[in-house]
């Protein structure tokens, strides 16, 4: 009994622990986004000081020039002033002067304007740092809080982790068993009604052959073909969706190619991009299978829970691991919430704790999801 209270008080303890830390996490995200605006905002202030400064330039070069062409006037006036009106002589000086104070006036907006530009920098650049730490601050968060929830999930008696592992396996039981009544009904449904198709038809060639002749039997032979080819399409389909047989013999990075193309001509409005950065390598047959899973997954939960239009997918060949992130601008989810609840996210963890890599989430409510993993890079 003490023992069960004492893994109830560590849950507990260590619930509270991530929880407080994912509302930090919102309150630097809030911080962030306020900061993001304030910087969009204060960018199209200083478009407006830089603007009046390049029109308050201009003015004072005009009034440069005009100054210079009144005291030319004055001066020549002055040397010959007993020959000019005084009326005239008054005039000039007061158009120099006139000119005069409209030129330290334009400087004096110079460098108020000038003033404002430097003060406006300088606050840019302190909201530019307060951003980027926002952004250092949520990841050193995030990988703290997966920190805690993985050495949570790995105190076995003192978190009832059994209970966890019984309940993924009877996902996975379940998961199976659905599996198989997927493929059961897209085999029925597809190739085998086409098959039986087939047959059908086949028996009305021989007829139309004898009634019609063989131009009409020629005809329906064509569309035959057309419905066996395809049945092979749909076969070829569900294979691959089993495993496509191009991991084994092209790769990785080709069948991901190939893969995200597939599902991009299956989800009409859905974009994928996808980038190999680095020297591609062959991996052990298990971490192929394995980064492939990964993907598919992330990918249809972007698309099917995430509601994503856009999936980036990126893998990166570095020298003792190979990184993987796959990012989307789905409607994301609270990871407090669903963490343990979901069985994708589950599965996820469970196929890269086998090959011993690192799994990272970044997501939020309405800003997408970024999921990234790490491969050591043992090389076939």
């Amino acid at each position: 009994m003490a023992k069960r209270l004492n893994a109830q008080a560590l849950d507990s303890i260590f619930n509270g622990l991530l929880e407080k830390m994912e509302d930090t996490k919102r309150e630097i995200f809030v911080i962030s986004e306020q900061s993001r605006r304030s910087y969009e905002n204060m960018k199209d202030e200083l478009e407006i000081v830089r603007n009046n400064i390049a029109r308050v330039i201009k003015a004072g070069e005009v009034l440069e020039k005009k100054t210079r062409a009144a005291r030319r006037r004055l001066a020549e006036v002055t040397q010959v002033i007993d020959t000019f009106p005084e009326k005239q002589v008054k005039k000039a000086y007061e158009q120099v002067n006139d000119l005069q104070m409209q030129l330290s006036a334009n400087r004096s907006e110079e460098k108020k304007y000038r003033r404002q530009r430097d003060d406006l920098q300088r606050r840019l650049q302190l909201l530019l740092q307060t951003i980027e730490r926002a952004e250092v601050l949520v990841n050193r968060v995030n990988i703290a809080s997966n920190y805690l929830a993985s050495d949570l999930e790995e105190v076995d008696d003192a978190i009832d982790n059994t209970r966890l592992k019984q309940d993924y396996s009877l996902r996975i039981i379940e998961a199976q068993e659905e599996e198989r009544k997927r493929l059961s009904r897209e085999i029925h449904d597809g190739p085998a009604q086409m098959m039986a198709n087939v047959l059908l038809r086949s028996d009305l060639i021989e007829r139309t052959f004898r009634e019609k002749g063989p131009e009409k039997a020629f005809r329906e032979i064509s569309s035959l073909k057309e419905m066996v080819r395809h049945a092979l399409t749909e076969v070829r389909r569900i294979i691959y969706d089993l495993r496509p047989m191009a991991l084994d013999d092209l790769g990785l990075v080709p069948t991901l190619k190939k893969y995200l193309e597939t599902i991009e001509d299956y989800n009409q409005g859905v974009r994928l991009n996808f980038r190999s950065l680095g020297n591609e390598a062959r991996l052990p047959n298990n971490h192929e299978a394995s980064i492939f899973r990964l993907v598919q997954e992330a990918v249809s939960n972007a698309i099917r829970h995430g509601k994503a239009t856009e999936i980036e997918v990126e893998v990166e060949w570095m020298k003792e691991h190979v990184s993987l992130v796959i990012k989307d601008n789905g409607v994301g989810f609270d990871q407090s919430l669903v963490k343990d609840q979901s069985f994708g996210l589950i599965g996820m963890k469970e196929r890269i704790d086998l090959i011993e890599g690192d799994f990272f989430i970044n997501s939020s409510p309405g800003n997408g999801t970024m999921l990234m993993f790490q491969i050591p890079l043992k090389t076939a």
